[in-house]
């Protein structure tokens, strides 16, 4: 390297290792802080979550909106995640019931919002992800509720439906598709396998690329990714964490259709949120077969200003043409507006159901 080169770089590294250890120092006193918030509530006997979605949405929007520098929103929200996420686990360890095996996109969804230091919880289905939260072998699960290109994921509005869980936040990734294998080629490979979801997202690609290969469902992308692992003339469709979790080389990048192919993720669990003034409420409703029913359903929202976001309709399995209305709205339960336009609705409606007020994403 050049002499004057490096004269003019090795003060800036100084400088940087300098700042550094002034990091680690003020993590350690934040960490030192956090355990004395535990032993406190402990002296007085304080039986709550530690997990506050809600105070840790405004640490790190507050942050965010103080920030000038280089350092971007995204970059703030994902490396003060981590540190609340450590700094949470001191006091206790966050239990988090996600679809698996390793290296799903839950997964990934689950690490995006609660951090690397929790307890993962690695479910079958997102039945065993609610089932396992309400018999509370999981502090909170994590499940995929709607992607960009194939829209509502079913079985989590249902199991929303019937769970008594609440939401208490949300979480949208990227969805990046990979077709995987062993080797790194198609060479003996008999069928193409991936979550349907993951499928349907890739249907283009594949009836271009290879149409002749078999095409066959798994749990998981990450199952998928498992199976791959360890049969020679599987490949699987998932993303780059499942194919750096199965060690596992991709024949081909970015497969899927959509280029911003993007998935929301909800938290579940038993804790209620407070506000923080950037919420979003989500309920379910069903009306009275009559005319109209629908329009005098969403003119209390309307009435009260309050903004609807999301509006999903799903079959009630009744025979009788009767659906379940799922509605994201912005704010929070216990906002003026939106607590008068609950009320209104809950009196216009045959079937209300609050899933939850939670911290905009």
């Amino acid at each position: 390297m050049d002499n004057t080169l490096l004269a003019r770089l090795q003060p800036l590294r100084q400088r940087i290792d300098d700042i550094d250890d002034q990091i680690l120092q003020l993590l350690n006193e934040r960490a030192r802080a956090a355990q004395a918030i535990g032993d406190i509530k402990k002296e007085f006997d304080v039986d709550g979550p530690v997990l506050k979605p809600e105070r840790e949405a405004d640490i790190i929007r507050s942050l965010q909106a103080r920030n000038h520098g280089p350092f971007t929103a995204e970059a703030i929200d994902a490396v003060w995640t981590q540190i609340i996420s450590t700094c949470r686990g001191l006091e206790s360890v966050l239990t988090v019931a996600y679809l698996g095996p390793q290296g799903s996109f839950s997964e990934q969804a689950a690490f995006e919002h609660f951090g690397h230091a929790i307890e993962p919880v690695r479910c079958d289905s997102f039945d065993e992800v609610f089932r396992a939260v309400e018999a509370g072998q999981a502090d909170v699960g994590v499940v995929p509720v709607e992607n960009s290109t194939e829209g509502a994921v079913n079985r989590t509005l249902d199991l929303l439906l019937n769970s008594p869980l609440k939401i208490i936040g949300e979480r949208s990734i990227k969805i990046h598709h990979n077709l995987l294998t062993k080797s790194g080629t198609m060479d003996g490979v008999t069928r193409i396998v991936a979550h349907p979801q993951a499928l349907a997202q890739c249907r283009d690609w594949l009836t271009r690329h290879y149409p002749n290969i078999k095409l066959d469902a798994a749990a998981s992308n990450s199952e998928a990714a498992r199976m791959a692992a360890n049969d020679p003339t599987v490949a699987a469709i998932a993303g780059d964490h499942a194919a750096h979790a199965w060690e596992l080389q991709a024949v081909a990048s970015g497969i899927q259709d959509d280029p911003q192919n993007r998935t929301r993720f909800l938290a579940v669990g038993k804790i209620e949120t407070l506000p923080t003034g950037d919420d979003q409420t989500s309920i379910i409703l069903a009306v009275p077969n009559r005319a109209g029913a629908v329009y005098t359903m969403l003119a209390p929202l309307a009435g009260n200003g309050v903004s609807m976001t999301r509006f999903e309709s799903r079959p009630a399995r009744t025979g009788q043409w009767e659906y379940y209305f799922y509605v994201d709205m912005l704010g929070h339960r216990n906002d003026p507006k939106v607590a008068k336009a609950l009320g209104e609705l809950k009196k216009e409606v045959a079937f209300f159901k609050e899933l939850g007020s939670y911290p905009r994403q």
